[in-house]
């Protein structure tokens, strides 16, 4: 009988990245979190946000996967929104990515040609290869942007 390889098994290395992202934010005060690399850029908390609301986006609204009580943090990123601590965005990101994990675990290639349309633009169809991609791209876009902004300010940046 031939073995299935899920998902998981050809993204890891992910998961260290997850950890490095939590690493960067756990300590941070909330001075901290609202640093910028420059006026006009975002604060830390709001790229941890903007990394947290993405992965709720794709994985949650896009392709219906997890729990109704993530929704609300789609909107963390939104301009208005109240501030986040460091914990409650460490407990986001690493919810946002056990959603993600979870997936990683189940799906096969097989899953990766199925396709999806966003609720606001139900013509424009996504593959789940695409999507993936897209989240991760994202993820280490914007750490880096995150990780930029605690060095410019003398604080540890993500290590890797």
């Amino acid at each position: 009988m031939p073995q299935t390889t899920t998902l998981i098994k050809l993204l890891t290395g992910w998961d260290v990245y997850q950890q490095h992202l939590v690493s960067a934010v756990a300590p941070l005060t909330s001075e901290q979190l609202a640093l910028r690399a420059a006026p006009h850029l975002r604060s830390i908390m709001t790229i941890a946000a903007h990394i947290i609301s993405a992965r709720v986006w794709w994985f949650h609204f896009v392709m219906q996967e997890g729990p109704d009580h993530l929704q609300p943090m789609v909107e963390w990123d939104d301009d208005g929104m109240p501030d986040r601590t460091a914990a409650e965005l460490v407990s986001s990101l690493n919810e946002t990515w056990d959603l993600i994990r979870m997936g990683l675990e189940r799906w096969t290639l097989d899953d990766l040609e199925r396709s999806f349309s966003r609720p606001e633009a139900e013509s424009t169809i996504y593959t789940r290869q695409w999507i993936i991609w897209h989240v991760l791209e994202h993820d280490l876009h914007h750490g880096g942007e995150l990780s930029l902004t605690l060095g410019v300010h003398s604080l540890p940046a993500i290590d890797l």
